[in-house]
């Protein structure tokens, strides 16, 4: 397999990856001194991780006043959506953690989408301290991402301009989808020290197969993160069941 695609961990099933990830990322942020920065996913295997997260087996353990929380993509809904990403968090962890409010960054949801997502990208650049990237210092200690059956990953859908942005920090993708959706760039989202792909199904096995193969240009294929590039799947999604 091509280096450039980055490790690749198999588990038994969905919930044996999210109960991994939930250890990794708790051994990850206790090992990190100072703020500790996490880009989230949507998703079914991520609720699961959030789930466990805020769960008596890591609730104690996780280093929660250290940690803020941001979304790599949104739909632009209100917060109280059931296909809202923050909801979906919040009642999944961050309702049930002991999360400091002022740790907790939703993409804005008021507004008009392009407004939204400047006030998103004013946001992280705040919290970075500066307007351009630097490759030496992350943004994100962790990333983490889904893979959509189309090879999308966050809001970063085929075929859409957004692919292509390298100025923007944070922009809206009014097409390509039903709703409008708020996405981090790829320069953002690669900005990380470690972006984990969560990957979990037998629907997904036939793109990730295409992805492992190499030479793919889906968007999920073209993360190229400054840190390290992980994808935590289950047997189904790695077509070994």
């Amino acid at each position: 397999m091509s280096q450039t695609i980055g490790r690749v961990d198999i588990f038994p099933d969905s919930l044996a990856l999210a109960r991994h990830v939930a250890e990794w990322m708790t051994a990850t942020a206790v090992a990190s001194p100072g703020t500790f920065r996490v880009s989230l996913s949507g998703g079914s295997t991520p609720k699961t991780l959030y789930g466990l997260l805020a769960s008596d087996g890591f609730k104690s353990r996780f280093p929660w006043p250290r940690v803020h929380w941001y979304w790599g993509d949104e739909r632009f809904v209100p917060y109280d959506h059931p296909e809202s990403n923050y909801r979906m968090t919040r009642e999944a962890m961050l309702a049930k953690a002991p999360v400091p409010p002022e740790n907790i960054h939703p993409v804005p949801a008021d507004g008009t989408p392009e407004d939204a997502a400047r006030r998103y990208e004013l946001t992280l650049q705040q919290a970075y301290g500066a307007a351009t990237l630097d490759p030496a210092k992350p943004l994100f200690d962790i990333t983490l991402l889904g893979l959509g059956g189309d090879g999308h990953t966050a809001s970063l859908l085929p075929g859409e301009p957004v692919l292509d942005e390298r100025r923007r920090w944070v922009a809206a993708v009014s097409h390509g989808r039903p709703e409008v959706r708020i996405t981090m760039t790829y320069p953002v989202i690669e900005s990380s020290r470690f972006v984990g792909f969560l990957v979990a199904g037998r629907e997904k096995a036939a793109i990730l197969s295409t992805i492992r193969a190499g030479g793919s240009k889906v968007p999920a294929a073209r993360v190229k993160p400054v840190g390290e590039l992980i994808w935590f799947v289950d047997k189904a999604a790695a077509g070994e069941s």
